[in-house]
């Protein structure tokens, strides 16, 4: 197992088990199609009725959290518009909540639970 899916897997299994999040409703490598190339998100969740309500990007534990990270899941969040977006390398987490509004995004102190979303 590479250290990207090692943060992938914890991280994964922290939302199932602290957040509430359903295993049945997270697809991990989720296809998109960008600008003609196709992209794999590492993790999105989805809401009841199956509409993405969050992208998680997942990093190796020696990868530092930049602005190109958190670049990556906005760019995936163009094709998928989702509410929330989470980058972790599973020892800094981020998670921000988008203001479509006004097309900005508001970071959060922790991940919010599932039934929160």
């Amino acid at each position: 197992m590479t250290p990207e899916e090692w943060v992938r897997q914890h991280f994964v299994h922290y939302l199932i088990l602290e957040k509430g999040y359903p295993a049945s409703l997270m697809a991990n490598e989720a296809m998109i199609r960008l600008n003609s190339l196709t992209r794999r998100c590492d993790t999105v969740v989805y809401n009841n009725t199956l509409r993405p309500v969050v992208i998680c990007e997942f990093k190796k534990p020696d990868v530092e959290i930049t602005q190109q990270v958190f670049d990556q899941v906005v760019r995936y969040n163009i094709v998928l518009k989702v509410k929330y977006l989470i980058v972790s390398n599973g020892i800094s987490h981020y998670c921000c909540r988008m203001n479509y509004d006004d097309m900005s995004f508001d970071y959060l102190q922790e991940i919010p639970e599932y039934a929160k979303l």
